[in-house]
Formats: C-alpha cells, sequence, structure tokens
C-alpha cells in the first residue's frame, strides 16, 4: 500500500533536514542519531535517494526548457526564413546566427580535436615526468599558459 499524503510529507521533510545537515558537514552516524534513522547507512541512502530524486526532476525540468528554447529559435528561423531565402544578405545572417545557435543548444557540434605533437610533428616523447612536467603538458593541451618552470634542481637544495 502507498504512503499516505503525511507520510510522504514527512519523509521529505526529514530529506530535506538529512540533506541540510550534510551540507553542513555532518556524517551520516550523526544525522541517522538526530534523525532517528536505523543507522548510519539507511540516512546515506536516504539522502542519496533524495538527491538522484533532485538531478532526475532538474534533468526534466531542463530538457521541457530545451525544447522551449528550440521551438523559440524554430519561430525566429521561420520568420526571416523568406527573406534569406530570396538573398536578403541580412536575414541570411539571422538564419546562420539561430542554426548555430540551436546546434550549440542541442551539442550538434563536434568537439574540437586537440593533438600535441613532438619536434616536427613527430610523436611527443614522455619520460619520468614529474608533476610540474604533467600539469604543464595539460596547460599545453587546454591552450592555457603554463607557470614559468621552476629552475631549481631539488637536488641542489639538500
Amino acid at each position: 500500500m502507498p504512503a499516505s499524503k503525511a507520510q510522504q510529507a514527512a519523509t521529505a521533510h526529514r530529506r530535506a533536514q538529512a540533506i541540510a545537515l550534510r551540507l553542513a558537514g555532518m556524517d551520516y552516524q550523526t544525522i541517522a542519531e538526530r534523525l532517528d534513522y536505523a543507522d548510519r547507512g539507511a540516512a546515506s541512502k536516504d539522502i542519496h535517494r533524495a538527491l538522484e530524486a533532485n538531478l532526475e526532476a532538474e534533468s526534466a525540468a531542463a530538457a521541457t526548457l530545451r525544447e522551449l528554447e528550440v521551438q523559440r529559435l524554430d519561430r525566429m528561423q521561420a520568420a526571416a526564413w523568406a527573406k534569406a531565402a530570396k538573398g536578403d544578405l541580412k536575414a541570411i545572417e539571422t538564419v546562420l546566427k539561430v542554426i548555430d545557435r540551436r546546434a550549440r543548444l542541442l551539442g550538434l557540434d563536434r568537439p574540437a580535436r586537440t593533438e600535441i605533437t613532438g619536434a616536427d610533428g613527430g610523436p611527443l616523447q614522455v619520460e619520468a615526468v614529474d608533476l610540474a612536467e604533467l600539469e604543464r603538458l595539460i596547460a599545453l593541451s587546454d591552450g592555457t599558459t603554463p607557470d614559468a618552470p621552476d629552475d631549481t634542481d631539488p637536488a641542489e637544495e639538500a
């Protein structure tokens, strides 16, 4: 038999309290004791269920909003389409912007491919990389400027 409205409300209230306590940094055992869960595992499970339900609700809301935005873009494109088809350059530019926005919204564009090569386009040689060198390589692949290298030798400092 499904839970009554009162039981559902009580469960939702306790979950909200549990999430608030967890966000405040409280451990599952303490949450279980304060909110009368059977044990820390029950508190953890309840919090995770609540968070998953929230993610599902947020995901559904985002999908609804995305669909609404696509419909708006469709109307905008339809409004400019006839003029664009007749060669109106401003209308063509507008249609292309709408198409680009739709592609970004729906994730239709392929991600840019990045490849790092060594000297003369050959393979990148990596040997015994320390953390600083790894961070430099990651920065290069991200297109960011790596921090200036530390020229000190740890052996010399000893």
